[in-house]
């Protein structure tokens, strides 16, 4: 195969991971942009989605495809409460002081991971994509299943901006974030948005996680690599920035996988890595972020 369709395998499979890190990191980017708390435990929800997803799919082993189907409605769902419950229980309970959320988040990852080993086990378990055909171009095939991940995360993605710029919710949000005293005081139940967003932000990492394990496999250790991705998005797009959190999962999740094919996958989290710390050193507040208030 000549370097021309390499180079275009490699886009393809960037733009998969581009779309699946795209909704993984805008959960993360909202959970710090309205409660300004970074939560560590962010790529365990996505764990968490992958693995339910397994566990409901094997409910109906002969119907893949509509075992996939409540997969994609049950795992989300199953992740929100459970991020509801954590709110409730742990993040209230030390008023979403920043420091103090950082150090319960990790307590909150190491509490998921070790239940998921324990009841899962810790062996990966594979999920049978909904849907098997390839599209056949002229110099390769190519999944069709992660054509549609495009497809359905892209989706997912406008309808997450509809509801944050266009629904009441997404005002009663954008409040909450610009003022967190002054949205009280006209009445605004501050507290339970901070439980919606948590929610909402986890339901987006479960969701990235039931797409990508037919392509993956379910694993109780596969939450660092999203963690890991969605801090170097959210950093370089900027912290309180969704337009550039999506922007710069897109440059991270493409030459993530030009990078990988034609050298390392090792190297290109080396270099996006380095990148985080050049945005940090020159642009403080990421490509696309604004001034600090």
């Amino acid at each position: 195969m000549a370097l021309g369709p390499h180079l275009l395998l490699a886009l393809m499979e960037g733009t998969v991971a581009a779309f699946v890190l795209a909704l993984t990191a805008l959960g993360l980017s909202l959970v710090f942009g309205v409660m300004r708390i970074v939560n560590v435990a962010h790529g365990e929800f996505f764990m968490l989605g992958a693995v339910l997803a397994w566990f409901f799919t094997s409910l109906v082993p002969d119907l893949p495809f509509w075992g996939f189907m409540l997969a994609l409605l049950a795992a989300p769902l199953c992740v929100a409460v459970i991020a509801v419950l954590a709110d409730g229980l742990v993040l209230r309970r030390l008023n979403y002081e920043p420091e103090a959320t950082i150090v319960a988040t990790i307590g909150i990852l190491y509490i998921l991971q070790q239940a998921v080993l324990t009841i899962y086990g810790p062996n990966a378990q594979p999920v049978v994509a909904p849907i098997n055909f390839r599209v056949v171009l002229p110099w390769f095939g190519y999944s069709g299943y992660k054509l549609v991940v495009i497809g359905a995360a892209g989706l997912l993605l406008l309808a997450a901006w509809y509801c944050i710029t266009r629904t009441k919710f997404g005002l009663i949000m954008r409040a909450t974030q610009f003022d967190r005293e002054t949205a009280q005081a006209f009445g605004v139940p501050v507290k339970r948005v901070y439980a919606a967003v948590f929610a909402l932000g986890a339901g987006l990492a479960a969701i990235a996680g039931v797409l990508v394990v037919p392509l993956q496999q379910a694993h109780y250790l596969m939450g660092l690599d999203p963690l890991l991705l969605s801090f170097i998005v959210v950093i370089i797009g900027g912290l309180d920035s969704l337009k550039g959190t999506i922007l710069a999962a897109f440059i991270i999740g493409i030459s993530d996988g030009i990078i990988s094919m034609f050298f390392s996958p090792t190297l290109a989290k080396i270099i996006a890595t380095l990148a985080v710390a050049l945005v940090l050193v020159f642009r403080p507040n990421g490509l696309f972020g604004g001034r600090s208030r």
